[in-house]
């Protein structure tokens, strides 16, 4: 809501005197109590302090507004009560941003971590990336810029509706459009199925070492003037 006074003022007024208030979608100037105010201040919806009328409450629901998409700038409408400082014009924008930009936090398996510390001993000449996001603008959890190559550990999560088919269709969305940013990129994306694997255990996690280690000398073999470890 939008108070036309300042808060030390509000502190100091008694609950039923009036406050000056501005309505969201006419910037008509309306008065309300402020027991009121207060009320309004602790729902999440609810036209009571925003709108100075039911009529302004439902056109403001209704009236779309054109805005640009945070992440891929497309221009798309929106209503004005779903306006927020980051618009996103679908769930696979609101995603790539996600994980382009996040800072706290740790998916990480143990299968990934082991990955990260043999391979890295194995191709000590190589630079590999784990987790890079800012390549095809969402998460690769194994890349190898020099050979333009990259690897997805995909678990049960990518295979069985763990947490509904609605999910499962999401994540299967989610692979499909990271192999196609891969294609643009010109990089090989290669999809380990590792949801064999209930709990981590370095000899079940040894047939993924392998099936990397072999996909990474084939590619340094075909790479002319690269001199593997």
């Amino acid at each position: 809501m939008k108070m036309l006074i300042s808060k030390d003022e509000f502190n100091q007024l008694k609950s039923r005197e009036l406050i000056l208030l501005e309505c969201h979608h006419c910037s008509k100037q309306f008065y309300k109590s402020k027991s009121s105010v207060q009320m309004g201040l602790k729902k999440t919806s609810g036209h009571t302090c925003k709108f100075c009328s039911h009529g302004c409450s439902s056109k403001h629901k209704t009236t779309r507004k054109l805005v640009e998409c945070f992440q891929c700038k497309k221009k798309f409408e929106r209503e004005l009560n779903r306006i927020k400082n980051k618009n996103f014009c679908n769930h696979s924008c609101s995603s790539r941003y996600t994980n382009t930009h996040k800072t706290k936090g740790n998916r990480r398996s143990k299968l990934e971590y082991w990955l990260e510390n043999r391979l890295n001993k194995k191709f000590s000449q190589l630079e590999i990336f784990y987790n890079k996001k800012d390549t095809i603008d969402s998460e690769l959890d194994i890349y190898i810029p020099s050979l333009s190559i990259a690897f997805e550990l995909n678990g049960i999560f990518h295979y069985e509706p763990i947490y509904g088919e609605k999910k499962l269709n999401q994540i299967k969305n989610n692979d499909y459009r990271k192999f196609q940013a891969c294609i643009e990129k010109d990089i090989e994306l290669c999809m380990i199925d590792v949801s064999s694997q209930k709990y981590f255990k370095e000899k079940s996690s040894e047939k993924f070492l392998d099936i990397i280690i072999d996909l990474i000398e084939k590619k340094v073999d075909s790479t002319v003037g690269f001199i593997p470890t």
